[in-house]
């Protein structure tokens, strides 16, 4: 990955983060954490991965998608870009698998502690 296209990843996700915080009304919405952004080398899809606690992740993803268009048109604002990218949410599941990967090894070490 270019060094660019690391760069144009940090900032959507701080600006989209910010644009989330301040200006987004829904409070659904709100309790979305906004993890990763992945821009194609092309800059035509950034990927935006997030997760959510309390909210239903679905319900979340739909409520992203419906304010897609406001993101994007935000971010158009405050980046300097000549295309700005299609904005595509992905839940990232990538916490709760590191919950259940320490929940397996804590499980091990209790059976280890067991047979000792």
């Amino acid at each position: 990955m270019s060094v660019k296209i690391e760069r144009l990843n940090n900032l959507f996700l701080a600006e989209l983060s910010k644009i989330i915080f301040k200006e987004i009304k829904n409070p659904i919405i709100k309790t979305a954490n906004l993890t990763a952004v992945e821009i194609t080398n092309d800059l035509s899809f950034a990927k935006v991965y997030f997760t959510c606690m309390d909210e239903d992740k679905d319900k979340v993803l739909e409520e992203l998608n419906n304010a897609k268009g406001f993101l994007r048109t935000k971010l158009a604002d405050v980046i300097e870009i000549r295309h700005t990218p299609e904005l595509v949410f992905v839940y990232d599941n990538s916490i709760e698998y590191g919950m259940n990967i320490e929940r397996i090894i804590k499980n091990i070490h209790e059976k280890d502690e067991g047979n000792k």
